[in-house]
């Protein structure tokens, strides 16, 4: 099921971007993934387009929108392949064409887009906070 994100998902959702980072950012240290967790703990309390891909009452993976532009998909590795992350990729494409960056060195996430018809459209050697990992900038298909 997806559904809009409540506030008392929050906890959740920061514990699921840690488990996936650290699973799929092989390019990260653990001090790095220390040092963006408040970032992240910041952004998840204060976005305001937030969707978690749910059974029950166990979320396991969200997605955070501005507008047309995917700023975060996340999936708890533990569920990962089970199509939680297409289900929520789903859920936002009448917004469609989707934008988004992913990092070049998480080559499962690049190759996870591109078997949903994502196309390169560019690179950046730094990601959007000017950190020196680069991202490939990536276009959804147009909708049907």
């Amino acid at each position: 099921m997806i559904r809009p994100a409540a506030p008392a998902d929050r906890p959740r959702l920061l514990a699921i971007w840690r488990d996936a980072v650290t699973a799929t950012h092989a390019f990260l240290t653990p001090t790095q993934i220390d040092a963006l967790e408040p970032e992240v703990r910041d952004w998840l309390a204060t976005a305001s387009d937030l969707m978690v891909s749910s059974e029950g009452q166990d979320v396991h993976g969200f997605i955070g929108m501005t507008g047309a532009c995917v700023d975060a998909l996340f999936v708890d590795p533990a569920v990962h392949g089970r199509g939680h992350g297409r289900a929520l990729l789903a859920a936002v494409e009448a917004r469609a064409p989707l934008v988004l960056d992913v990092n070049e060195a998480n080559p499962a996430a690049v190759a996870f887009y591109e078997r949903l018809g994502f196309v390169r459209t560019g690179r950046s050697p730094r990601d959007s906070a000017g950190r020196p990992f680069p991202v490939l900038h990536m276009r959804g298909p147009d909708p049907i």
